[in-house]
């Protein structure tokens, strides 16, 4: 990573902060910071659970209860234990907390106004493509990828989302039962891995390695949430998978695939996996790929 990529991630970041007032304690011109506003209004119009709220956001606990408690003594939100399970809370706006919350997205909109009004329409416009493609990009940052056993909740719901994709998109259906999917034990240690990927705590998507004694690693199960894709994940899967495959002391990497999966067979081409004749009997796969690895 060279310093002058550094050096304008940090320039970047210093115009952001100054340009949309994050420095100001009083942001927007409220009576409140950059962070008590985000947050209540990331609370919205319905309630919250704070758990997810805080993950969602990437905040410390201690740091949320803060805000939430100043934001309580403001009179803007209540914060409540879940009748069922008390260890869970529920934050809710109150009507003063609805009515500056509406405030804060007139202010908003007013000062994205602000920012682009000096520009003319050709920069404006690249302006908004630029923004979205850094979104984008800051986005495919912040996801992390986990090794979970492949009984987790998390994983149980990618490997769901993953058989109802198949069903939908195979012409023929897809019928798990018949595939030849992995057991859960092919896909934990010492005999393979599970990888999920999270953004604010969130599962958006999953892979698994089959690491067999004696024979060629494979990818099994590879699913990317349709909200994801764009993000890279699937190229990150693949090279995560080689990663520790090679690690694993395997050469050889494999996978096969169906013909409707049209852009995932492009993605395995462009990672360098080459086409080969079949070496299973999978019914749903049309096309055998191999890579050689470490």
């Amino acid at each position: 990573m060279a310093d002058t990529q550094i050096e304008r991630v940090r320039r970047f970041h210093r115009t952001v902060t100054e340009g949309v007032g994050v420095l100001q304690d009083r942001y927007l011109g409220r009576d409140r910071p950059v962070g008590q506003a985000r947050l209540l209004w990331e609370i919205g119009t319905r309630p919250q659970d704070v758990r997810a709220l805080r993950e969602r956001l990437g905040l410390d606990s201690g740091y949320v209860s803060r805000l939430l408690r100043s934001l309580e003594v403001d009179g803007l939100v209540t914060v409540e234990p879940q009748a069922r399970d008390r260890r869970v809370r529920t934050v809710r706006l109150t009507p003063a907390g609805r009515e500056e919350w509406a405030t804060l997205d007139r202010l908003s909109d007013q000062l994205a106004g602000d920012l682009l009004e000096p520009l003319s329409h050709g920069q404006r416009t690249r302006l908004v493509e630029a923004m979205a493609e850094v979104e984008r990009l800051l986005t495919a940052a912040r996801v992390t990828l986990h090794t979970v056993d492949p009984d987790h909740p998390e994983a149980a719901y990618c490997l769901r989302r993953y058989a109802e994709e198949l069903a939908d998109s195979f012409g023929s259906g897809f019928d798990p039962g018949r595939s030849l999917l992995p057991d859960p034990g092919e896909l934990r240690a010492p005999r393979g891995e599970f990888l999920v990927a999270r953004l604010n705590g969130e599962p958006l998507g999953c892979a698994g390695l089959k690491l067999p004694v004696g024979a060629p690693a494979e990818v099994k199960r590879m699913w990317v949430a349709p909200q994801a894709r764009g993000l890279g994940l699937g190229r990150r899967f693949l090279a995560e998978l080689e990663t520790r495959a090679a690690g694993h002391g395997h050469r050889l990497l494999r996978l096969d695939t169906n013909k409707a999966l049209t852009t995932a067979v492009h993605l395995y081409r462009a990672r360098g996996f080459e086409e080969v004749p079949a070496f299973n009997d999978e019914p749903y796969a049309h096309h055998w790929f191999e890579k050689r690895i470490g």
